[in-house]
């Protein structure tokens, strides 16, 4: 009996480990998030900023391992004497493009950096993920990047405006663009949660998108919102005390929209 019992519960504990896995994956990555959602605007963006330096840095050093100074049979010739500064600038230019695992790691992790630190605040101040905020996050990370990557020689300040220009155009295209094509049906609709929408994806809470659209709960009514009005669509207890704790320290969301 002991031993048909103990074989019929070993299928129940053994599941799909991959599923379990994920599961775990994803209850810490709402953890994180709900967390980070309590924090100072300060902190949230120290984090963040530190996360994107990690990976800007592996992903620069994986990409300068295979770049011609990390290996490649015909390495990058070094500066000719007495070069006159428009040859060293452009010589600075291929060196930071091309530069070994150590160099683009370096260039890499300030970008990706200063980039998600600026749309972090950004976020925080405009209360959504918007065109302005991604504008403004990839202007910095160019700037900083030609600064300390040294494309700017000889004139680094007007190289770090140009680059952060250009970094700018080019995220504001690629986000009307991702705008226009990654939900076509019910834009209309859905530009009245767009505040409602970034708020509950920094809280791991997007499954409750729908209830807050079945409610019209839109982003005009977040100042108002009550622990009876969340109650009534459907929102358990949990989610409903994060909600409310991000809608009273956040300004942009406090506020009318």
């Amino acid at each position: 009996m002991a031993s048909s019992s103990s074989s019929s519960a070993a299928p129940a504990r053994g599941g799909n480990p991959l599923e379990e896995l994920t599961g775990r994956v994803k209850a810490l990555e709402a953890g994180f998030r709900a967390w980070m959602a309590k924090q100072p605007i300060h902190v949230e963006a120290a984090v963040t900023t530190a996360v994107g330096v990690v990976q800007g840095g592996a992903l620069g050093g994986l990409m300068g391992s295979l770049t011609a100074d990390g290996g490649s049979p015909f390495p990058m010739p070094p500066p000719p004497p007495n070069a006159n500064p428009q040859a060293m600038a452009s010589f600075k230019q291929a060196q930071a493009l091309a530069g070994g695992p150590l160099v683009q790691a370096r260039n890499f992790a300030v970008m990706t950096g200063a980039n998600a630190g600026i749309s972090c605040v950004m976020r925080r101040i405009r209360g959504a993920e918007d065109i302005q905020g991604s504008m403004a996050a990839a202007f910095g990370s160019g700037a900083l990047f030609s600064l300390v990557s040294g494309m700017g020689t000889p004139n680094p300040v007007a190289s770090a405006i140009t680059s952060g220009v250009a970094f700018a155009v080019f995220q504001g295209g690629f986000f009307m663009i991702g705008q226009k094509f990654s939900k076509p049906q019910g834009v209309s609709e859905d530009t009245y949660y767009s505040s409602t929408r970034s708020m509950l994806q920094n809280l791991g809470l997007e499954k409750y998108e729908k209830n807050f659209k079945k409610g019209l709960l839109t982003d005009h009514t977040l100042p108002l919102l009550t622990d009876s009005a969340l109650r009534d669509v459907k929102i358990p207890p949990g989610p409903r005390l994060l909600i409310l704790d991000r809608i009273k320290r956040d300004p942009g969301l406090a506020k009318a929209q």
